[in-house]
């Protein structure tokens, strides 16, 4: 055996004393001892499933100066995320084969965490992009422009969700209608106004839309980022191959209570009011919300700190989405049960890996946390290109190790893996 991880660790729902043992980069055994080529006991700290962002922005090709999937993974890795889903609007986008060879190509030099790449759906590219199956670990479909939108039409997307049936890989829709959008444009000058400008309508209309279409398929849908109280009430009778995600800034945060400047906040789908922040942490609640998602969508701190009209909707947020919700269980106003299906099994279960749970055959994708000392965040302290985070002194539970299928990742604040560790997951 490879390695033995001796403490306490969650498995099937609760906290047990145990050793996990590990083999080849999966866990092979599970028992209160075991021996092998190395031993690690944890302590007074607590060992959990890694974590799975299935929505990322690695900007990775195109916008270096942001991001790359080198400071991507990386901040994703020191958040105890080993695994992550690239969104497709970079620069090339991601809408062809030889895109997608390409950029997969760039994230295994780079990537310190496994990876997945989707492949955008346009309105010229969607009779021929179910071809792409062997390239891409899913589909991306904006029905709403949003930052380098590829935009599909809402006329399109009946006949494309059925050509996707075939490949059962999960389809990613950014559910803003767009007639609705672009009736409410104007010239926003502050979160209030971005608000106003995409409503929650806009939500409502592009989501009853596609439950309308799902009950005549069967093609695995995932609906990003949820914004609002009427989506939330949507979802609740959605049929079983739908799933929903939702952002760590749509629930913790409404555009009356928000730290720094608008311009740090301005995102798509927008922040919006308490009334509908409470109402999707009662979806979280009720188990109504699938994924918890980053959507980490960074921007340079230059370009975020231009005036509210000009500055690029997107918030950094891989690095924070796990230690934030695990700062929320220490406060009592999550259960560690919840936390672990959305950001670790029902994110598994979504890309179909072996990841997720401590559990024999699965990846050994493990952190090791200490749930009584949460941290302040700070951006000097985090690893994103774009140097900034709008959690500035929020406090977040951060792993003191991370394993990414058996070997140690990240010890004592240090990356102690090469680029390139990470592999790519789907195709």
């Amino acid at each position: 055996m490879d390695l033995t991880i001796e403490g306490k660790a969650w498995i099937q729902g609760s906290f047990k004393q145990c050793c996990i043992g590990i083999n080849q980069g999966r866990i092979s055994e599970i028992k209160k001892t075991l021996k092998g080529d190395e031993h690690i006991d944890v302590g007074h700290q607590v060992i959990l499933p890694s974590g799975i962002d299935v929505h990322v922005h690695f900007r990775d090709p195109g916008f270096p100066h942001k991001e790359d999937f080198y400071t991507g993974s990386l901040a994703a890795a020191f958040g105890g995320i080993t695994c992550v889903g690239d969104m497709p609007n970079t620069q090339p986008a991601t809408i062809s084969k030889q895109t997608l060879v390409d950029k997969q190509e760039i994230a295994q030099k780079k990537s310190v965490v496994d990876f997945g790449l989707y492949a955008g759906i346009t309105n010229q590219n969607w009779e021929q992009a179910s071809d792409l199956s062997s390239f891409c670990t899913g589909w991306k479909i904006y029905l709403g422009s949003s930052t380098n939108a590829l935009l599909l039409q809402m006329e399109h997307l009946a006949d494309a969700l059925s050509a996707f049936q075939s490949t059962k890989k999960p389809v990613f829709v950014h559910a803003e209608d767009e007639s609705c959008l672009q009736k409410h444009s104007f010239n926003s000058m502050n979160l209030h106004d971005h608000l106003r400008s995409r409503p929650s309508q806009c939500e409502e209309y592009a989501l009853s839309r596609i439950l309308r279409i799902a009950k005549e398929v069967t093609t695995p849908i995932h609906i990003c980022h949820l914004s609002s109280a009427e989506g939330a009430e949507l979802m609740r009778h959605r049929p079983s191959h739908v799933t929903v995600g939702c952002t760590p800034h749509h629930v913790l945060c409404d555009v009356d209570h928000v730290t720094g400047p608008d311009q740090w906040w301005k995102v798509n789908p927008p922040i919006r009011s308490s009334f509908d922040r409470q109402n999707l942490w009662q979806a979280i609640s009720e188990g109504v919300i699938d994924v918890m998602e980053s959507d980490h969508a960074p921007h340079s701190l230059q370009e975020k700190e231009k005036t509210f009209a000009d500055a690029p909707c997107g918030i950094p947020g891989v690095e924070t989405m796990y230690p934030l919700l695990l700062g929320l269980v220490h406060q009592n106003h999550i259960t560690m049960e919840r936390v672990m299906q959305l950001i670790c099994q029902h994110p598994a279960r979504l890309l179909g890996i072996p990841k997720g749970s401590i559990a024999v055959g699965h990846d050994a994708d493990l952190v090791v946390v200490d749930l009584q000392h949460p941290e302040k965040i700070t951006a000097e302290s985090l690893h994103s290109n774009c140097g900034w985070t709008p959690y500035e002194g929020r406090k977040g539970v951060f792993p003191s190790m991370v394993f990414l299928r058996g070997k140690t990742l990240i010890a004592d604040g240090e990356l102690l893996q090469k680029p390139g560790c990470g592999q790519y997951i789907g195709g």
